[in-house]
Parts: structure tokens; sequence; C-alpha cells
């Protein structure tokens, strides 16, 4: 045990990635020693940071806060701090159950730690961060809360109502990130395409990627949880005509049946994302759709199914994940349906959709053979190093392995001739 040592563990999305970088930035100015590996905390005050959302997230960080309360009863570690959506929710029933907690906050009074370790609060750093990522790309969030009501989720009786934060902050928060070394930025929210709607009255999502775009320095801007009813379209000619706009959009559409998009209260139609779809391809030639499917849903049905793999056969995305539907407390499913889709039917239904996704994936990967792409080189494994192209994200998509013959710089780009393709990764060589 370390004194003066913090471990922060973060579980969930990246959204809850930047508040932790963000605490941690306030304990390191505070004269800390502060890690984000819960492989190697050793430290004598833990903070972790949780996830609310569906249930096996939930579980998870449940059982990370027991391992922690389980050091501390092994006198272990000092002081236990939890913080983030699962305490935000069961603040009051986590206290009750996990006496080992110091003191449990919410997702939005995590800075309070702060008061309670007997330091400062620097109101001057409070964009500032401690990056956990790779030096040369960061996640930007650029809202909190979010005003949809689809029929599964829990996230706004977490997070609250959408709230923007303004288009001259992120831009200065940019300027920084870029000024430390940053490159490429992960465009972050619970809904992008809402942006703007509450501080501007407008949809600004188009505006404030070109304003970005302009800053020099950033050399990739990739937008991610975009929704697709009402979507801002002037961003695709944003997209089209800036090179640092990555040609990528992950915007999560959740199913294609007409009567299950109706159940999840999802405000669109399937031909209407079918337009929606075909549109994104006209206007921004190339571009790789991110999207995410569930299954179980209450009331759907073997022909639903049967409809979004249809779906999903002709549509091709070029990157999809799936995950089953979790019954959460208090949402409006809750209060009006049963969760009738036996958990063995999920998890079949989900492995027949990756299935096939896979088929698809290796398609898109093998059109990329022979053909020579722009890298970001995120690190060094023993046999290859190891980058993305604009069309990967960080830790959702695949990778580029890289040969060995030439000496690459982490956080630099070049040009990579594809030779072979996996489903999920491709194989190159630098070319000159």
């Amino acid at each position: 045990m370390i004194k003066n040592k913090i471990d922060v563990v973060t579980l969930g999305c990246s959204k809850n990635l930047v508040d932790s970088e963000r605490l941690m930035r306030q304990l390191v100015a505070n004269g800390y020693t502060v890690t984000h590996d819960p492989e190697q905390a050793d430290g004598d005050i833990a903070i972790i940071n949780t996830c609310g959302f569906i249930g096996d997230a939930k579980e998870e960080s449940v059982n990370m806060i027991l391992s922690f309360a389980e050091a501390k009863q092994r006198n272990k570690l000092k002081k236990l701090y939890v913080m983030g959506c699962l305490s935000e929710r069961y603040r009051e029933e986590l206290a009750a159950e996990i006496p080992e907690v110091d003191r449990f906050y919410g997702k939005f009074d995590w800075n309070g730690v702060i008061n309670d370790l007997g330091k400062s609060y620097y109101k001057e750093l409070e964009y500032d961060r401690s990056l956990s990522t790779p030096p040369h790309y960061a996640y930007v969030k650029i809202s909190e809360g979010c005003d949809r009501t689809c029929s599964y989720c829990s996230i706004p009786l977490i997070t609250g109502k959408y709230k923007s934060r303004s288009i001259e902050e992120i831009e200065e928060e940019i300027r920084h990130l870029v000024s430390e070394g940053v490159k490429e930025f992960q465009f972050i929210a619970q809904d992008l395409t809402y942006y703007g709607l509450d501080r501007y009255r407008a949809m600004k999502l188009p505006e404030l990627i070109e304003r970005v775009a302009d800053i020099p320095g950033t050399e990739w801007i990739r937008l991610h949880y975009a929704y697709p009813a009402h979507f801002p379209t002037d961003l695709l000619r944003v997209m089209r005509e800036r090179e640092n706009v990555c040609s990528y959009l992950d915007i999560a559409l959740q199913h294609s049946s007409d009567k299950m998009l109706q159940l999840m209260r999802r405000n669109i139609t399937r031909q209407e994302t079918v337009d929606l779809i075909r549109r994104f391809r006209e206007e921004v030639p190339g571009i790789h759709l991110r999207t995410t499917m569930m299954v179980g849903h209450p009331g759907e049905t073997e022909e639903d199914f049967q409809d979004l793999l249809d779906f999903v056969r002709e549509t091709r995305f070029e990157r999809l994940g799936a995950f089953p539907y979790s019954h959460e407390e208090d949402t409006y499913n809750d209060k009006h349906y049963s969760d009738d889709v036996p958990a063995e039917v999920k998890q079949e239904r989900m492995e027949r959709l990756m299935e096939l996704q896979e088929g698809i994936a290796l398609t898109v990967n093998e059109a990329k053979v022979g053909k020579t792409m722009k890298v970001i080189i995120d690190r060094e494994d023993p046999d290859y190093f190891v980058g993305r192209t604009e069309y990967d994200s960080p830790e959702v998509d695949g990778e580029v392995l890289i040969g060995k013959d030439k000496e690459l710089a982490i956080g630099d780009f070049y040009q990579v001739k594809i030779d072979s393709a996996l489903p999920f990764d491709l194989f190159g060589n630098v070319v000159d």
C-alpha cells in the first residue's frame, strides 16, 4: 500500500472515462500519485467510477466495489470512494449493502471527493484532464444527459435532461489538447445529434464540427453515438468537405422492424432508416457506419428478428455490435411490459446476428487488400506495430497490424499498404 497514491478505476463507457480523467487531473494538481489500472492497484486510496446502464454492467461495477472493499477489510486500502452512474441511481442501497465504502458520489457531484480528501478543487482546471488513453488521442464529451424516451433505457433517469456545452468551451478544450500533443478526437455524447437544441435552439453539431476541424493540429475527428431521427444532414457536407473529419459515423439503430421500432419508441420507421443510410453513402462516399442492435426486446418475435437479419444482410454495415435486452427498473418498459423473451433466446439471436456480421466484416476488410491507407500507430507489440485507419475507433473496432521491418513512432501517421485481412483486423506494411 503506497501512501498518497490513488488508484482510479473506470467502468462502462468513454463518457465515464472523461469524468475520471478530469478527476485525475485535480488529484495530480493536489500532489497525489494517480494510476488508472485496476490490475496494478496498490495505492492507499481507491476511487471507482461505476456504470449502471444494463444488468451486466451493473454486476461488473458491484463486483469491482466488492473486490476493493475486501482489500480494505484486509488493511490493504485506507479509503474507498465510489462515483458514477450506478452510484447516482442506487446510492442509498449501495451504502447499506457495502459499508466499507467511505462515501458514494453521483455522476455529477464526483468533484466532492476532492473536498472530502481535504484538498482544493481548481476551477481553472475544470476541463483539463490526465489522459488515460495514449497521448495522441482523446475523447471529447460535448454534452451531458439525454432527452430521448426510448422504452428500454435508464440513461435519462441517471443523467437528467440534455445539457450542451458551449461551442467556445469545446474549441478551447480542443486547442488545449492539441497543445498537449493530441491529434485525434473521438466526439462523444449520449446523443450527438441533439447537440445545441437546448442551448442554441438549433441543431449545432455541423457548425461545431466545422469549427473544430479548422483548429490547426486537429488531424482526425470521429463521431460517436448519433441518433437517427431528425438527423442534421448538413453534417454530411462537413464530413465530405473536411478532410480531417473521418468518414465514420457511429449511429445506434437498435432494430429494423417497424413494430419493434415503435415498441422501442425510436421515432423512426424502417423505410426512413433505409433512406437515411442511402443518403449517408451517397453524400459521403466510402463512409463506414458503426451501429448497435438490440435483440430480445419485449415483444420481439422470430419474424421481427428475421427482419433484423434481412436488414443487416441488405445494408452491410461496416461495423456492428449487438447486445441482449436488459430489463431496467423504472423505465417505460418496466411500467408497461414484461421481459417476455427467454434469456437463451436472446443469446441465440445475438450469436446468429454476430455470425452474420462477421461474414460481412470479412468482405468489407478483404476489399481493402491492395489499397494504401493512412494509419495512426497506437502501440508496439512483440511482432507488430499496431495502428488504426480513419474507419477504426479505439477499443471498439479492428486494428491494422504492421510488419516491423521499419521503426515506427507511436502517435505518428504512415501510409500502409494492406496485404491481407481477417474479419476484424488488417495486415500491412509501411510504404515510402
